[in-house]
């Protein structure tokens, strides 16, 4: 069990990892001079060199081998690059395009998406409150759809590409650092190749001036940290309280597409964001109870297990009894018990 010492690290740590997610958006317009398709190659190519440095840091490299001879779990994290980049590339594209509301409505149904994998995929059992909240999640996207007077595709594709990349990992099962340094490998080539052939046409962004560079150059530490905060994290908090943590980052995404970025929210795109906020506390609620239940169990097996052993005092008083009903040597015609040979 974690101290609450440890406990209280794990908080900041994961409010610090979600916070900083929550504010990419501030980052990615800062390199708004820049197509998203330059700025995710960056993102890729400037990501291995910290994984490396952090698996230097950490002696983790025991790893490589066993995974080098599972062509299964190799395939499976090819998958999951693909599926992150996609991701990664309409994320950027939607801040830099000026969808920011959108995107942060993505994450904020992504916890419904997951679920309804859990249940087509994976064959998990929902309690009534879950599906009352996929419902109320299913009637937010068609209101969203009044709303934008089109399908919230944005939103829909990162909520499905981002569950999608969550189920994958399950059969990878690599920590987070590893996993990531395995996704960043993959994507290291293409990305170079890309960044490469906009050199040489002269599109490249990364040579108009020292400033641009740095920021180009610092996305891997962008997308580093807060992956490192939230491994922090995940070891000293319960799941429970991850679950709720997550929320921050579409928080704040929705909060700077308001107050920063200045997009508009007519009252039925309030209506619709209600009905997934509704379904998103339906489900933290769920999750509260569910887990005092756990808890309330365990205590009482516990108490029930303490109930039931001897006291301390019995236990010692029938020590010496035990011992001397046990005979330290066998006499002449002691009987012996049935099936006992010498």
């Amino acid at each position: 069990m974690q101290t609450r010492s440890e406990q209280r690290t794990g908080l900041a740590y994961g409010i610090a990892a979600y916070t900083m997610w929550g504010l990419l958006p501030l980052y990615w317009r800062l390199l708004d001079d820049a197509a998203p398709s330059e700025i995710l190659a960056h993102r890729m190519v400037w990501s291995l060199p910290v994984a490396v440095v952090l698996l230097a840091v950490l002696r983790r490299w025991s790893w490589i081998g066993p995974l080098l001879r599972q062509p299964r779990r190799l395939g499976l994290i090819l998958v999951s690059t693909l599926v992150i980049s996609a991701n990664w590339f309409l994320y950027i594209w939607a801040v830099n395009s000026g969808h920011v509301l959108e995107a942060s409505l993505g994450y904020f149904i992504n916890p419904l998406v997951s679920i309804a994998f859990g249940v087509l995929v994976l064959r998990e059992r929902l309690r009534p409150l879950q599906w009352a909240a996929v419902g109320i999640g299913a009637l937010a996207v068609l209101v969203m759809t009044v709303a934008y007077g089109r399908m919230p595709w944005i939103a829909l594709a990162l909520a499905f590409s981002f569950a999608t990349y969550g189920l994958v990992k399950k059969g990878i099962k690599l920590d987070g650092i590893e996993g990531f340094s395995a996704e960043t490998a993959l994507q290291l080539l293409p990305a170079l190749g890309f960044l490469v052939f906009l050199g040489l046409r002269g599109d490249a962004s990364f040579t108009t001036g020292p400033g641009q560079a740095l920021l180009l150059s610092a996305c891997g530490v962008a997308t580093a940290v807060p992956l490192i905060c939230f491994g922090a994290s995940a070891v000293r908090l319960p799941l429970t309280m991850i679950g709720m943590l997550q929320y921050l980052a579409p928080t704040f995404q929705f909060l700077l597409g308001l107050t920063v970025f200045h997009e508009t929210m007519p009252p039925e795109r309030w209506a619709g964001f209600a009905l997934v906020w509704l379904a998103l506390a339906m489900l933290t609620w769920d999750a509260l109870r569910t887990a005092g239940r756990a808890r309330a169990a365990l205590a009482e097996a516990a108490a029930q297990a303490a109930a039931a052993a001897p006291p301390p005092e019995a236990a010692t008083e029938a020590a010496p009894a035990a011992a001397a009903a046990q005979p330290t040597a066998e006499q002449p015609g002691t009987p012996r018990p049935p099936g006992l040979t010498q």
